[in-house]
Parts: C-alpha cells; structure tokens; sequence
C-alpha cells in the first residue's frame, strides 16, 4: 500500500512541473482555430474533485473487470474496471471553493499495461452565465502524463454544437481516494448570425389595399 501510494504521489508531482508548458501552445491554436471557423472561443476553468471512498465519495466503482491485474495501478485494479462518477466541479482548488458544476460520466481501465483511462463525461455548469449549459468530453486520460487532451465532442445550451479541447491535469491528491484534478476546457461554438435575407423568388407582392 504504501509503495503505491508513493507512486501515486510521484505520478501527482510530475503532473504539476508539467501542467505550464502545455497549456499556451494549446490555447493559442483554440483562439486561431475559432477564428479562421468564425467561431466564438469559450474558455471554462475548474476543478474536479473525484472521491472514490470515505465521507463524500463521488465516484464508485460499477463493474469489476474480468481482465488481468493491472501492473501500473493499484492493487486490486484490474484492466476493464469501470467507475460513475458524479464529481464536484469548484472554482479553486480547494473542496470548500464555490461549487461551479458537477462531472457525471463514467471512466474505464482500457489500457492492459499503462494507467490509461477512457473517459466519457458531462460538465453540468450550474453557475454564473452558462448556468444549465453542457459540455460533452470524451478521451483517454493517461495519469502517467503530465498534462493530457481529452475532446469536447458537444454540449447542450450555450454549448450546443461545441467542438474543442479540455487540458486536465492533476493538481494534488488531497487523500488517498480524493485527487483534485485542473481543468481548462476549450470550446469553439458557432458564431451568431444574422439570418440571409430572402431570395427574389421568396418575395410576395403586397397585397393592395383599395377600400
């Protein structure tokens, strides 16, 4: 136990010397890709709370997988192991920050050798102006990685027809079963327009009015 939560810890730490050097190259080529799509860039950032035991757990485990023991997670992981999770989403790191949102979805062991999980999750904003807004995300979570890319496959409300990309980082690991993860979410939604006016042959003479 102790040797796992060590690596843990190691796996925490690198996330966090690494977490800066992604994310400018990242944004930088969401703004062009809005822009030259005519686009409006929306840039979302929280952070996740997944608790999977003890007081406040948000994430349980709902199928144990039939697969081998995995060599890279913790005992008792096995390939194939999937969790729901209904996580918290603040605005600080901290679990007493304002609550912004919760995470609903599920993860998945999906690799047989490496700490990779599928992910496929929705961002439930129920504060500030996207309040009752959506965003679908969907990717493989690699906890070995300092900073990894998961998409943003859709949503509901002002996110309706998103496309884009979520960084998601591990900030600390608050206990053994709770880890804080970082995420900075961005979505390209199309841009507002005006609508065409109408063709010459969709245009009615007015009818005259001779009283």
């Amino acid at each position: 136990m102790a040797a796992s939560m060590a690596r843990i810890l190691f796996l925490v730490s690198l996330a966090a010397a690494l977490a800066m050097a992604a994310a400018g190259p990242a944004a930088a080529a969401a703004a062009a890709a809005a822009a030259r799509g005519h686009g409006r860039l929306i840039h979302l950032h929280f952070f996740m709370h997944d608790i999977t035991g003890g007081p406040g757990q948000t994430a349980v485990q709902i199928v144990k997988g039939a697969g081998p023991a995995h060599p890279a997670m913790p005992p008792g992981s096995h390939f194939g192991d999937t969790t729901v999770m209904d996580d918290a989403l603040t605005e600080g790191a901290a679990a007493s920050s304002r609550l912004v949102g919760r995470a609903r979805g599920t993860y998945t062991l999906a690799s047989l050798r490496e700490p990779v999980l599928s992910v496929a999750v929705n961002l439930a904003l129920t504060g500030g102006a996207y309040n009752g807004s959506t965003v679908a995300v969907a990717g493989l979570d690699d906890i070995s990685v300092g900073v990894r890319e998961l998409a943003v496959v859709g949503g509901t409300g002002a996110f309706r027809r998103a496309t884009g990309h979520v960084l998601w980082r591990t900030a600390r690991m608050e206990s053994r079963d709770h880890m804080v993860v970082e995420l900075d979410v961005y979505a390209t939604v199309p841009a507002a327009r005006s609508p065409p006016p109408p063709r010459a042959d969709d245009v009615r003479p007015a009818a005259l009015n001779l009283d």
